[in-house]
């Protein structure tokens, strides 16, 4: 029987065997570390480009709204548009039926003995031209206008006594607002209300 003598110093063993456990787990810590960064990274990778996506959809969101509204403001538009031209038409009817009750009311209110030369209108204001047989005449044609739901507010500017032909006759110039029957019954609430206060 052989016996075998270990000529290895024990101290010189361990630190080999010491140097291979201390290298293989610095190489298993490293691996680790590795994989440990690899995980971390590709999580990290994941939600940056969960976040773009994000990102990219609220962008395309954000377009189609922007152009919703730029559709809304040209509705908006249309719609404002539409409602001028309904309101100028309007007006034209109203207006045209104002033509004739203006001359009706022109005519009602003339009294006999009265004769108009001209009618001119600026701006809501209406001047009468004309002659009258008598001053009286001309008093009662401004009653007349007065009591008008389409005038209101007759002033005299001027008024002229001549004769011709051994006939005496009256030239006059009167101003005369023009009011449409709602707006003169307005008008008449709101200065009984005012005269009440007072």
């Amino acid at each position: 029987m052989t016996t075998q003598i270990n000529l290895l110093d024990w101290r010189a063993e361990r630190r080999v065997r010491r140097k291979k456990e201390f290298i293989s787990m610095v190489v298993g810590t490293a691996l680790v570390a590795l994989i440990i960064a690899i995980a971390v990274a590709s999580f990290i990778n994941i939600r940056i480009r969960n976040q773009n996506a994000r990102n990219t959809y609220l962008q395309q969101q954000i377009k189609q709204t922007d152009r919703e509204i730029a559709e809304i403001k040209d509705l908006n538009k249309v719609r404002d548009n539409l409602l001028a031209r309904m309101h100028v038409i309007e007006t034209l009817q109203q207006d045209r039926s104002a033509t004739v009750h203006f001359f009706d009311e022109v005519v009602n209110t003339l009294p006999t003995g009265v004769y108009l030369k001209s009618i001119k209108e600026d701006r809501g204001k209406v001047t009468f031209t004309g002659v009258a047989q008598s001053n009286g005449r001309v008093s009662a044609y401004m009653k007349n206008l007065d009591a008008s739901p389409w005038f209101s507010n007759p002033r005299l500017v001027v008024i002229k006594t001549t004769e011709s032909q051994s006939q005496r006759h009256s030239d006059f110039t009167l101003v005369v607002d023009v009011a449409r029957p709602q707006q003169k019954a307005a008008g008449t609430v709101a200065s009984a209300a005012a005269g009440g206060k007072s």
